[in-house]
């Protein structure tokens, strides 16, 4: 299990289009990965749903959004169709990412545990949600992001001008 202060695992998968995602590509943003048991299964839908309406938060924070289960491509791009995402969902089909981050323990492992992981823009574990409930989950994530400090280089520059 990780915990806040360790290094994020790094990941490579695919995601529902067939787009590459890595952990590096995410440099610079904050990044809240969901892992979800099933595709189109209430609470799984319940909780992708939360994630869709928060979306404008989400992006107001410089976040990121990666769901992640065992799911096809084409299981993930149904479920993803259905409900409008607006973010990727990686199949994890091969569970090593599922098992780096301790959403299971072995490939052979039926379904992915429900849990919730933030990442700070640095590839730092800033959270670690065990047990994430699938209808809060969303609401708790945003409210553990940290809001990106207003530009101050510029604001300094403003001054300077005003000054001279």
């Amino acid at each position: 299990m990780l915990s806040p202060g360790d290094a994020a695992p790094n990941f490579s998968v695919t995601d529902e289009k067939g787009e590459l995602h890595t952990l590096d590509q995410y440099r610079g943003k904050q990044l809240v990965i969901w892992f979800y048991p099933k595709a189109d299964t209430p609470g799984c839908a319940s909780e992708g749903c939360g994630f869709r309406d928060l979306g404008a938060e989400f992006a107001s924070k410089n976040a990121a959004i990666l769901g992640v289960s065992f799911d096809s491509a084409a299981q993930n791009r149904a479920f993803s169709k259905k409900f409008s995402f607006t973010f990727p969902l990686l199949c994890d089909t091969d569970r090593n990412m599922s098992m780096d981050y301790g959403a299971c323990e072995h490939e052979d492992q039926g379904y992915a545990r429900r849990i919730g992981v933030i990442i700070d823009g640095d590839g730092v574990v800033m959270a670690y949600t065990r047990n994430a409930n699938a209808n809060t989950y969303p609401a708790e994530a945003l409210a553990l992001l940290v809001t990106p400090e207003k530009d101050e280089a510029s604001d300094d520059s403003a001054d300077s001008e005003k000054t001279t």
